[in-house]
């Protein structure tokens, strides 16, 4: 394949968008990664109310999105691996436009795990102002996640979804360890029953968490939208899994073609047996009427942790567009958005790549860092060969 072009300036900006030579260690993250944002909005064809959706990306950051790029994070957040509080991804699927995703970390001007929980809220108060959202659920289960004094950096994050002619959607993802591993699985069951999906706890459970210490849940989200339309998440992590492990996970969900799974697990990965470094993540997608089983299932996997460099993980999500009659010129276009580096020049830009199968939208969706701190070295034999 050939290697896509580095941006001849600092940014990749849309067009209409001023200065584009400003230096980004002169920049907040907020700014940094809000002309991202606008940049990889334009390349999907998603330009309505650019201005609104940046400010929306500020609203969820909170006040640590003040801090400047230039220094250090003050706070290690998970999000990314070089501790940005913020990911980007793009969603295809056959016949429709791109989706823009974002998952984003709110965190306090000093920020700790108290501090940061207090000021997710506080961003929620914001982005309600900003168009209606439905909390129902959220209140339903907030009790269950947002303990006094949480018990992990990761408590609260939001996802912000933004598509074409319509207004941008808002998912916050909460974690079933915030009391401690033995009570996550306890959490997540209780916050299914409240949330209207009790009998599917077990289907999903028996074919997901079958590896006791191995396989355990990640998180639990939630759509802030009108329940009729919303999407409870449920993420398990299968830690030195198999192919046979996760498309055993994937029967849970009702008509799921699990014979894509073992596909899918070869062009993202390559000929690995187990995947013994990140692991691989289920989720299951509760829909309003599912009742014994969820409707929807997604894979996701590390690809950055089985790839030499980010050639050869573009190479491999080309071989997966493909391989699903997807416009490989619609990831491209993302891509060269937000790529400000040649990219055998680093890895991890893109981190990982999922395959949603089911309910409500099947495609492919591949996860962009904004690596705005850092770039992680290239190996230099790949991992997956």
């Amino acid at each position: 394949m050939d290697k896509i072009a580095s941006p001849s300036v600092t940014f990749r900006l849309a067009p209409h968008e001023e200065n584009p030579a400003l230096d980004p260690q002169e920049v907040s993250i907020r700014d940094f990664t809000g002309r991202q944002l606008s940049a990889l909005l334009h390349s999907a064809g998603i330009t309505d109310n650019t201005l609104e959706s940046v400010g929306l990306l500020a609203d969820a950051l909170g006040p640590g999105g003040l801090r400047p790029v230039s220094t250090s994070p003050a706070w290690p957040s998970g999000v990314a691996d070089d501790h940005t509080p913020v990911e980007f991804s793009t969603a295809f699927a056959a016949d429709e436009s791109p989706v823009v995703r974002m998952i984003v970390e709110p965190t306090a001007s000093r920020p700790s795990r108290t501090a940061n929980m207090a000021a997710a809220l506080a961003s929620l108060d914001r982005i309600k102002r900003r168009g209606n959202l439905d909390t129902s659920r959220f209140d339903a289960v907030r009790s269950l996640f947002l303990p006094d004094d949480p018990g992990t950096d990761f408590t609260f994050w939001y996802s912000l979804v933004f598509r074409a002619d319509a207004e941008p959607t808002v998912k916050v993802y909460l974690n079933p360890d915030v009391r401690g591993e033995a009570a996550a699985e306890g959490l997540v069951r209780e916050a299914l029953a409240r949330t209207g999906f009790a009998t599917g706890f077990r289907t999903m459970r028996d074919s997901a968490m079958t590896r006791p210490g191995l396989d355990r849940y990640s998180f639990f989200a939630l759509d802030l939208v009108e329940q009729r339309q919303a999407r409870v998440k449920v993420y398990i992590s299968h830690h030195a899994a198999e192919v046979t492990d996760v498309t055993r996970a994937a029967k849970a969900a009702r008509g799921v073609d699990v014979a894509r799974v073992p596909d899918f697990c070869l062009l993202t990965g390559g000929s690995t047996g187990t995947f013994d470094k990140r692991p691989l993540i289920s989720s299951y997608t509760f829909l309003d009427g599912d009742a014994d089983a969820p409707s929807g299932y997604s894979l996701y996997v590390p690809i950055r942790d089985y790839v030499t460099d980010d050639e050869e993980a573009r190479r491999r999500v080309l071989a997966v567009m493909a391989k699903y009659d997807l416009d490989p010129t619609r990831f491209d276009n993302a891509l060269r958005t937000v790529a400000r580096r040649p990219l055998d020049e680093g890895v991890g830009l893109i981190a990982h790549v999922s395959l949603r199968m089911g309910r409500p939208r099947p495609g492919v969706t591949v996860y962009l860092s904004s690596e705005a701190y850092d770039v992680a070295t290239p190996r230099s034999i790949s991992l997956a060969v």
